[in-house]
């Protein structure tokens, strides 16, 4: 078979995906595991990998799939659940609607504030799952809800867990993480500020809803956008997005205050605070139906590496095993203890406890959440199976190969698209960076571009592809109740995704000569 033809043919198991999802309609589990055979079946095939290397290689992804990402995803899930049971989270949405009861202004407090938090602190999915389904609490639509809360997630998964991907991506490609993160905010900047307005439109109907809030909105951007970009420049990548989006909901929701008189329109109403139910969260006060989620930020943040004492005795409980076969394979890490899927555990069940919620309470809500879980636990697993095969066997080499073969001194327009294909498989913009930053800064010297803006288009085109990937479709459908309608989901947010790629395109492409000078 021609080299070009089998490069063409490692993009089998994407184009099946987003056929099966989006044309089929088919479930996200079902897709995933035929996806899973697909890629296996050509890695044995016409990869020519050894039998037990893509069964250890398919183990391998089980095995990274299960911890952290769906302990984690469990554990998000489970806290709000939780909340749900003890009667916290009407506490919580009623106060949140004290502060507004205007649907686009709760859009960008819970999504785009509340959500760059979460991504900041912890990422593997919390700042999804727990802003949407906090959102489906306070009446809005499932699936509008899981749209906002993905496209606001796009542009933070760079400088997500305290920075871990753009650490990673440094140490990939050998770069100084302090400019890297600089020119990362710098490219994301124009988004930055665009998707608060998009987020609205999306979740108000149309541009429509953007009529007497548009003020409101680019503050949102700004103040988290600005903040962002002083950390990168003089701290790095760890306190970027935390810094931003804390600074972005103390601005919000002062001029959220300022605006509390003027008159709602009908469509964006979401209503007075709901009743509590009999029994359930009457007494609570609002800082003990917080709690859990405020633990949740204390315990990510006295173990993360912000406190090198914390993190470097938790660090020592870990394990490292060679789980794949493959030639190129290394060692899968474990951390038992200070992983955010453990701690945000710790945190349920304490906040849990003070809210009085007894052991078979927590049990209760605890197998139920399994159950919910199910369809979307079998999806990400197959998905990193996936990951794993293409990648030991050279699939995903020869695809970037391809592209970089048929665009030349193009390159820099196909840079994210390239990066976006990578997140799509795996569903981990950390992973992406393994993945494909070393294959951007070489391109970058091949070309003669900044190796700086090329390693930060991987970010760019990751933090899009991310928010495709079956993997973070999954997670948001299960976490407002949508398990097995991934499809639904892929086509509300598949538009929005494209525009923001292309755009992403012409500004890595258009600005690359500009960004040697950064």
């Amino acid at each position: 078979m021609p080299p070009i033809l089998q490069s063409v043919l490692t993009l089998l198991p994407i184009v099946w995906l987003v056929a099966a999802l989006a044309v089929l309609k088919m479930p996200g589990h079902r897709a995933c595991l035929a996806a899973l055979a697909i890629a296996a079946a050509l890695a044995l095939t016409l990869w020519r990998m050894p039998v037990l290397d893509c069964a250890t290689s398919a183990l391998e992804g089980f095995a990274a799939a299960l911890w952290p990402i769906i302990l984690v995803i469990i554990a998000a899930i489970y806290t709000y659940n939780l909340s749900l049971r003890t009667g916290a989270m009407d506490v919580i949405k009623r106060m949140l609607a004290g502060v507004s009861r205007d649907k686009r202004v709760i859009i960008l407090l819970i999504g785009w504030c509340f959500g760059g938090f979460l991504e900041g602190m912890a990422g593997f999915g919390t700042a999804i799952a727990i802003p949407a389904s906090m959102l489906v609490v306070m009446g809005m639509e499932p699936v509008s809800a899981c749209l906002v809360c993905m496209l606001a997630n796009a542009f933070p998964t760079a400088f997500g867990s305290v920075g871990i991907p753009t650490v990673t991506l440094a140490n990939v490609t050998g770069l100084d993480p302090l400019p890297l993160a600089f020119v990362t905010v710098v490219q994301m900047f124009p988004f930055m500020l665009l998707m608060p307005f998009l987020m609205v439109a999306a979740g108000g109907g149309g541009p429509k809803a953007l009529r007497g809030v548009s003020g409101l909105t680019l503050a949102a951007g700004l103040s988290f956008a600005l903040p962002q970009l002083l950390v990168a420049r003089f701290l790095g990548p760890e306190l970027a997005v935390i810094v931003g989006s804390a600074a972005s909901l103390a601005a919000t929701l002062g001029l959220a205050r300022l605006r509390a008189g003027k008159p709602i329109p009908a469509e964006y109403d979401m209503g007075a605070p709901a009743q509590p139910a009999p029994g359930g969260g009457t007494s609570m006060t609002p800082f003990t139906a917080c709690l859990p989620y405020l633990l949740i930020f204390v315990l990510l943040l006295l173990t993360s590496k912000l406190a090198p004492p914390v993190n470097g005795f938790l660090g020592q409980f870990s394990s490292s095993f060679k789980i794949s076969t493959a030639e190129g394979a290394g060692t899968t890490s474990f951390s038992w203890v200070n992983t955010p899927g453990v701690l945000i555990f710790l945190a349920a069940i304490a906040g849990g406890c003070i809210q009085r919620a007894g052991g078979r309470v927590m049990w209760e809500v605890f197998t139920a959440t399994l159950r919910q879980m199910s369809k979307t636990i079998v999806t990400i697993m197959s998905v990193l199976a996936v990951a794993k095969i293409m990648t030991y066997s050279g699939m995903i080499s020869d695809m970037a190969d391809l592209f970089v073969t048929i665009t030349g001194s193009l390159y820099p327009f196909f840079a994210p698209v390239i990066a976006a294909i990578g997140a799509f498989v795996t569903g981990s913009g950390t992973n992406t960076e393994v993945l494909l930053g070393r294959l951007q800064t070489e391109a970058a010297g091949a070309i003669g571009a900044s190796p700086l803006w090329l390693a930060a288009a991987n970010s760019t085109g990751a933090g899009i592809g991310k928010i495709l990937s079956p993997q973070c479709v999954a997670t948001a459908a299960a976490a407002v109740g949508l398990a097995g309608q991934d499809s639904k989901l892929l086509a509300a947010v598949l538009k929005w995704a494209l525009l923001m790629l292309a755009l992403a395109c012409l500004i890595v492409g258009l600005l690359q000569g500009a960004a040697a000078v950064l």
